[in-house]
């Protein structure tokens, strides 16, 4: 159900508001380069700090924007399971292709706990659920047990594996088998996750280089291995610098040189180092993207 390049894309904001300009014209360039869908509202989003009413406009406006044209995953998850269920039951009602609902942060639940969260969303909605594992941001690692448990509940269908470690998604695959599709969460890991059965990303480094993000893709697809590991090799540098501070910090850094988006954050977010504003320049340039 969900293949291919999907853009987590930020949420540019101008004097404290959502810009919605900026949104909508950084979501046509995405469209216009290609990607199979966008995730609004997620980590890259700055869900944590939109408050519920702007969490909702950006998820219309996406789901409107995007309509006929690619898909939208709308981030809905929340360390609240019923507010998780209320954001989903939203998403699903403007139209939304899927959900992606993040493993909930700082609770701490334990395997079971997460189990029924997930169940509880997932039976309160018909539409499809994509998990979201990243231990490095929440403090909580969903075991390949539970994504098992979980794939046999019929809208559940994937899973975004941001952990970096392409072990923990052979093991998914293996215990899940068609149930669930992976996704990769990690951009510097992407090409060895596709090696073991991954069918796409969520990624940060599609929102500087859309086309190039595609095009790697369908070189692996189609079987041209040798093309996708040079644009792996040659995008590595990208993907290693958007992650030289807290996402999604140095890739709205980027976008701002670009001329897409205010350099514009929410607290306890800020600007990057001048030391770190220099590198993302600088690889900028050296990709002819700037």
């Amino acid at each position: 159900m969900f293949e291919g390049i999907y853009a987590a894309i930020p949420t540019p904001f101008k004097n404290g508001k959502v810009d919605e300009g900026a949104l909508i014209r950084h979501i046509e360039f995405l469209i216009e380069n290609g990607v199979d869908g966008i995730v609004p509202c997620g980590t890259t989003g700055e869900s944590a700090t939109l408050s519920y009413k702007e969490h909702e406009e950006v998820i219309a406006l996406a789901v409107e924007r995007c309509k006929g044209k690619i898909k939208v995953i709308a981030g809905t998850g929340s360390n609240s399971t019923e507010e998780a269920i209320e954001l989903t039951k939203f998403a699903e009602k403007v139209g939304a292709d899927g959900a992606l609902l993040i493993t909930p942060y700082y609770n701490k639940p334990n395997q079971e706990g997460l189990y029924l969260h997930f169940k509880a969303v997932a039976e309160a909605v018909s539409i499809p659920i994509v998990l979201y594992n990243v231990p490095g941001r929440t403090g909580v690692n969903m075991l390949p047990g539970t994504v098992a448990r979980l794939s046999e509940i019929d809208n559940i269908v994937a899973i975004k594996e941001a952990t970096g470690n392409p072990n923990v998604a052979t093991e998914i695959i293996e215990l899940c088998g068609n149930k669930m599709t992976v996704i990769s969460g990690d951009d510097l890991t992407f090409l060895p996750l596709l090696s073991v059965g991954a069918k796409g990303i969520i990624s940060v480094t599609a929102n500087i280089v859309p086309a190039k993000m595609v095009k790697m893709y369908k070189s692996f697809v189609e079987g041209d291995i040798e093309k996708a590991m040079k644009l792996h090799f040659e995008l590595y540098p990208l993907s290693k610098v958007l992650f030289v501070d807290t996402n999604p910090i140095p890739v709205k850094t980027a976008l701002n040189f670009m001329g897409r988006m205010e350099k514009e954050f929410r607290l306890p977010l800020c600007p990057t180092t001048c030391e770190n504003e220099e590198k993302i320049k600088a690889v900028l340039t050296k990709l002819g993207v700037l």
